[in-house]
């Protein structure tokens, strides 16, 4: 029995799990007609063909079992731009677009001759791309410590046409060449062991890209010990924190930087969010 696209968005509103099921109903039914989401909108007379009601329920069944939703769709949108995702790596999510936005406005001014840049605990390549798509001879470094994850980040690269503009290495923080940078930009682990473990996300986002040790500050207190060796004269480095960890992050800048301009960025509810060191 075949059923019309709005009688399926209708249902799937009323049993898809989280805070916006009517959204993910409309993205999940996009996904499976390969249409757009408007033309799904547009269409709630059309129906549904048999093969198209089966391939649905395969997705919902995974969703019902706990799946995120840009898993079970392979793709999710950051700052305008559409990435490849799958259980390896995070998912992309809107507060790392103000470290995007941050670096570009830097990257911009007319006096910036900044073209090198590292993307350290890169995950789906979310970052780095989106500035190289925008700033069209920037050259990038992408790093992370996860080889599923650097994989999924090279076929973003490369969906994005930009397999010759960033390089990729798997490592810990930085590439064993002593190479030096004009912009270092990190998005690396940070929620305490104990917080995480409570978190609705632990087991079905990659831990190695959320446990930042016993406080949350392990990898970022790394990377702001070697990275004075490693940003270059004028440079800068920006690196995403959890809300609560602004004061702590900030000293730790400080002792690192002495003559840095430090700042801390806060979203837009207000939480400390971007730690920016300019040296």
């Amino acid at each position: 029995m075949t059923k019309s696209i709005g009688a399926v968005l209708a249902d799937l509103s009323g049993r898809l799990p989280g805070d916006t099921p009517a959204l993910d109903a409309q993205l999940l039914l996009a996904r499976v007609l390969r249409k757009p989401r408007s033309w799904v909108l547009a269409h709630p007379e059309k129906e549904l063909s048999p093969a198209r009601q089966q391939a649905l329920s395969k997705q919902i069944e995974r969703l019902e079992a706990g799946q995120p939703l840009p898993y079970v769709l392979g793709r999710w949108e950051f700052f305008g731009l559409e990435f490849l995702v799958d259980p390896g790596v995070l998912i992309p999510r809107p507060e790392t677009e103000l470290l995007v936005e941050t670096a570009l406005g830097w990257l911009k001014r007319p006096a910036s001759a900044a073209r090198r840049m590292i993307d350290i605990g890169t995950g789906s390549g979310c970052i780095g791309i989106a500035l190289a798509v925008h700033v069209p001879d920037l050259q990038v470094t992408a790093t992370d410590i996860s080889p599923q994850a650097l994989e999924v980040a090279r076929r973003n690269a490369a969906a994005h046409g930009l397999a010759d503009r960033i390089a990729h290495a798997c490592c810990d923080l930085f590439p064993s060449a002593h190479e030096t940078y004009d912009l270092i930009v990190a998005n690396l682990p940070y929620i305490p062991s104990a917080t995480l473990h409570s978190l609705p996300i632990y087991g079905r986002e990659p831990t190695l890209a959320l446990d930042g040790g016993a406080d949350g500050l392990d990898v970022l207190r790394r990377l702001l010990a070697a990275a004075p060796e490693r940003l270059r004269l004028g440079g800068l480095l920006l690196m995403e924190i959890e809300a609560s960890q602004g004061s702590a992050v900030l000293s730790i800048a400080c002792d690192t930087f002495q003559r840095a301009e430090i700042h801390m960025h806060r979203d837009l509810a207000g939480r400390d969010r971007l730690l920016e060191v300019q040296v």
